[in-house]
């Protein structure tokens, strides 16, 4: 149970990046998995295209970083570090948007 909803936490978070203005396809996420996590990254791994389905994260490469240490703040969690949008943008959690003008 704990496994799904860390997984419907980082769809929902894709589904907001992808659909924060200006918006755009996410091509690479960067995922931290959490020592305690009750999902494991070759989990996260075979999952990850079932996961991304129908988000704007379809398709998008995972990069997956395992953190050692049980005693991160962190330590259960899976945390999205990065994206990088079809764009060209990227940054942590939710990238800024370009300025123009």
């Amino acid at each position: 149970m704990h496994e799904e909803a860390l997984v419907g936490d980082l769809r929902r978070k894709l589904t907001e990046l992808g659909a924060t203005p200006p918006g755009g396809r996410i091509t690479r996420a960067t995922v931290r998995v959490g020592a305690l996590a009750h999902l494991s990254a070759g989990t996260l791994r075979a999952r990850w295209a079932t996961i991304v389905a129908g988000t704007p994260a379809e398709g998008a490469a995972l990069d997956v970083e395992e953190a050692p240490d049980p005693s991160d703040p962190r330590a259960t969690g899976v945390v999205l570090v990065s994206v990088v949008l079809d764009d060209g943008r990227s940054g942590p959690g939710a990238p800024a948007a370009p300025k123009r003008g």
